[in-house]
């Protein structure tokens, strides 16, 4: 059973730091692609940060510089580290896994943690 538990959001004040935990379980963590995606009230959900199986990250224009994906394959466990937030920041993140083959794409996503910052 694949699961993905996200850990860490909550209440911030502007300009402060958060750090978003991710952790898989029920898959070959090390072979996917993990995602970190946000969905704000009345917005679609837009992918904010992304590090491929190779280590290589991407980021939404509008969070570059502030915030910082990571994973850990030996933990299975994907970070998003969240600094200088800003109230528009606030929505429900998800953690996102990808695994693309020949045959499928699988895909995979984990219950969402609300981040509000506000003061």
């Amino acid at each position: 059973q694949v699961q993905l538990v996200e850990f860490g959001g909550g209440l911030v004040q502007p300009g402060g730091p958060l750090r978003l935990s991710c952790a898989a379980s029920g898959i070959r963590f090390g072979a996917y692609d993990m995602g970190w995606y946000r969905q704000a009230p009345g917005n679609q959900r837009e992918l904010v940060a992304s590090i491929i199986r190779a280590g290589t990250t991407n980021y939404v224009d509008s969070v570059k510089g502030r915030f910082t994906i990571s994973r850990d394959n030996a933990n299975s466990a994907v970070y998003l580290q969240m600094n200088s937030l800003k109230p528009e920041d606030t929505a429900v993140y998800y953690c996102n896994a990808k695994l693309f083959t020949i045959e499928r794409l699988y895909d995979y996503w984990g219950q969402g943690t609300q981040v509000t910052v506000s003061s």
